[in-house]
């Protein structure tokens, strides 16, 4: 069968919304389904129909999100849902195919995602581009390495959150360029931060903030609850839950998580996530006290790979024939020569004989800079016809500090 696609409008909101009650078997509050509506682009939202029932919905964000040097309008793909009826019977497929031709039509080389399962978007040229590091530490065995980063001139201040929020765009808006895989915010997103109604504590206590500044202004801040405890011995067990710490400088970092974990009754800190190379692990006088799960984070697909890869900086040269598999974007197969270097990059469509052939995904992975090429060459997922290029085509992609999102679309 053949589903009709097409945008839907306002009015089409509740039937929007059942959709994804029933794919992913939640029940919103209230207040969360009118944020979530406040920040849709109903142009942007798609739903596959059989007759007059939505059997399947897919929406987009437009973001400007942070690449290796520089920032890209990215499609930030999010609410994509099949209903249980509708399962295998060519719904997704339809939508994503639909949903990367308007993407390439918008002018927007690069699409992303949070991914529900690990093994649903590789289908579509997705790739694994990001790592997201949840970690639990007992403040008790959280000292720092005597060299820690301090600055005199910093001081702390205790703030309700709502009163100082415009200090806090300014100083995330300072930093977001600073790691690949951030996104510019919106003044909806910031609503959904700085939000503090009963869904939004999940009984872990009001929304609270710190900010490290100096004469000059506000260089770092925090934002947690504290979920108060106390154990059977009435000793202190509160659990902080961290859900944001951004610092323009290392004493200010430093300074921050100092704080967050020397918290007068708590005595653990947790946090929804961190990148993988996070600073905090090197600050540790033990790092073994991280107990953490690694996790993937952003999905990455080039919805254009000529424009995608002529757009990001390289960390050292390259000059390779791709041959790029793609059967989802037919317009990115074929064979494409990558030509870059410190100062810029060209990717142009060739005739010539490849020096590897690797699926879509793949370059989705590695685009961010943290790309898994080695490990799939040796995996023989790819296929090396000129020894060492995929070696070099790896260092080149590889970008330090490494992609983190750190926000869920």
């Amino acid at each position: 069968m053949t589903y009709p696609i097409r945008p839907i409008d306002e009015s089409e909101w509740p039937a929007f919304n059942r959709v994804l009650q029933e794919a992913f078997g939640w029940t919103l509050h209230p207040a969360l389904l009118e944020r979530n509506k406040a920040r849709t682009e109903f142009d942007r939202t798609l739903a596959a129909f059989d007759g007059d029932q939505m059997a399947g919905v897919t929406s987009i964000f437009s973001f400007t999100m942070t690449v290796p040097g520089g920032q890209l309008p990215v499609a930030g793909v999010t609410a994509v849902a099949v209903l249980p009826s509708h399962r295998r019977r060519g719904v997704l497929s339809s939508l994503m195919r639909r949903q990367l031709t308007d993407i390439r039509d918008r002018g927007e080389p690069v699409a992303a995602l949070y991914a529900s399962e690990s093994v649903i978007y590789g289908r579509y040229g997705y790739g694994r581009a990001s790592t997201n590091l949840p970690f639990r530490i007992d403040t008790h065995r959280s000292a720092f390495v005597p060299n820690a980063p301090q600055d005199p001139s910093l001081r702390l201040r205790v703030a309700q959150p709502a009163e100082v929020r415009a200090e806090l765009e300014e100083l995330f808006a300072s930093v977001v360029t600073q790691r690949p895989g951030r996104y510019v915010r919106s003044r909806e997103i910031w609503d959904e931060i700085f939000a503090d109604e009963e869904p939004d504590q999940n009984g872990h206590g009001p929304l609270r903030s710190i900010l490290a500044e100096d004469d000059q202004g506000v260089r770092g801040y925090a934002l947690f609850r504290i979920k108060a405890s106390w154990d059977d011995n009435d000793l202190p067990a509160g659990t902080l839950y961290l859900g944001e710490i951004e610092a323009a400088d290392p004493a200010a970092y430093a300074l921050l998580w100092r704080s967050v974990l020397d918290r007068d009754l708590v005595t653990r800190v947790e946090t929804y996530g961190r990148p993988a190379d996070d600073p905090l692990l090197a600050l540790l006088a033990d790092h073994r006290q991280v107990r953490a799960r690694w996790s993937d984070e952003l999905w990455v697909r080039l919805v254009e790979v000529d424009r995608a890869l002529s757009a990001r900086s390289y960390s050292a040269p390259v000059d390779a024939v791709i041959e790029v598999e793609d059967d989802v974007c037919p317009w990115n197969a074929g064979r494409w020569r990558l030509t870059a270097d410190l100062s810029g990059a060209e990717c142009k469509p060739v005739d010539d004989e490849p020096d590897v052939t690797l699926p879509v995904a793949s370059l989705g992975s590695a685009y961010l800079g943290d790309g898994l090429l080695t490990e799939q060459l040796h995996a023989g997922l790819l296929r090396e016809h000129t020894a060492g290029t995929v070696r070099r085509l790896a260092t080149a992609m590889s970008w330090s500090p490494k992609p983190w999102t750190g926000l869920v679309f």
